[in-house]
């Protein structure tokens, strides 16, 4: 009789939110998965992250705001989004079909404290399973400096928010600050539940021809497989120094850099620029995961997490 392999335990627990597996697609990179569903059976996905919404409606960057980069991409859209109340009434009731937990991206255009707003009206719709505090997008042009590059106004504004609602939070933070522990330990010590890292880098590209910046605003944020090295060394780093889960991101392509991750301490994964060259991309890494832990003899994949072996 043929011996049937070990079935390995994928679900993973973000705060109060149980996903059946941990890997879900990052804001901005999946649209509100209508894009997709021709591509693959979004029910199979651990969660999705909905593209970051905020109180009114916002058009977004001019263009250009995409280019390709060596083993990147460019990207400056600026949050265009249909505001709040567009998405609830006419987005979220699609997302929620599909069956799969749904974590909505929350930020704030001219005041910190729309994103006290935005939680407490969120808190109150049953079909939005967690909320993502976007404190560290690099690409509003208004904004001098990111709530997640300073710890004081990253505390503030997360103890604020955890007052607003019970659901679920996760921090997205920023790479573009000298030492991101710091700023997860503020948010931890603020009641958020997780914090996601890496947001994209600060960079540019210019044409040699025009002597122009290929992106209208001059600078954008870099994300693909040339910021995973920074993403897993910011991921490492942060996870000697928090308890609560990180939800690794920055580069994730396929099966092999998605368990880099998990080793560097992620408890789970969201999978970015990879949507946009193969749109099936989530599904193979979830699958891919399985026959990795079969093979090394793993029942569970938070055994995985933070495994990564240390020459001393």
């Amino acid at each position: 009789m043929r011996s049937l392999k070990m079935q390995p335990k994928l679900s993973v627990n973000i705060g109060k939110l149980k996903l059946k597996n941990p890997v879900m697609v990052a804001s901005g990179t999946f649209g509100y998965a209508e894009e997709f569903q021709d591509f693959m059976n979004l029910k199979e996905l651990g969660a999705i992250v909905t593209k970051t919404i905020t109180l009114k409606p916002k058009i977004g960057n001019a263009p250009g705001r995409t280019c390709e980069t060596p083993q990147g991409m460019l990207n400056s859209i600026g949050l265009e989004n249909p505001g709040l109340e567009v998405f609830i009434q006419e987005k979220l009731p699609r997302l929620n079909k599909i069956g799969t937990p749904i974590i909505v991206s929350i930020s704030a255009l001219d005041d910190p404290g729309e994103f006290v707003i935005l939680s407490r009206r969120l808190d109150k719709i049953k079909g939005v399973a967690a909320i993502e505090l976007n404190i560290s997008c690099p690409n509003l042009t208004h904004n001098s400096k990111l709530i997640s590059q300073d710890p004081k106004a990253t505390y503030n504004l997360v103890k604020a928010v955890r007052r607003a609602t019970k659901k679920t939070l996760i921090a997205k933070l920023s790479p573009n600050v000298t030492d991101i522990t710091e700023i997860a330990i503020a948010a931890e010590s603020a009641g958020i539940d997780a914090v996601s890292l890496i947001n994209t880098l600060n960079a540019m590209s210019i044409d040699i021809d025009t002597r122009k910046s290929r992106i209208a605003t001059v600078t954008a944020g870099l994300s693909g497989p040339a910021i995973r090295p920074v993403a897993l060394r910011m991921v490492w780093d942060v996870y000697q120094k928090i308890k609560i889960p990180i939800i690794g991101m920055g580069g994730i392509i396929d099966v092999s850099s998605a368990l880099e991750f998990f080793i560097a301490g992620a408890t789970a994964v969201a999978v970015g620029t990879a949507n946009f060259i193969n749109p099936k991309i989530s599904h193979e890494i979830i699958m891919g995961i399985k026959k990795y832990l079969q093979k090394s003899n793993i029942n569970s994949i938070n055994k995985l997490t933070g495994s990564l072996k240390c020459n001393q």
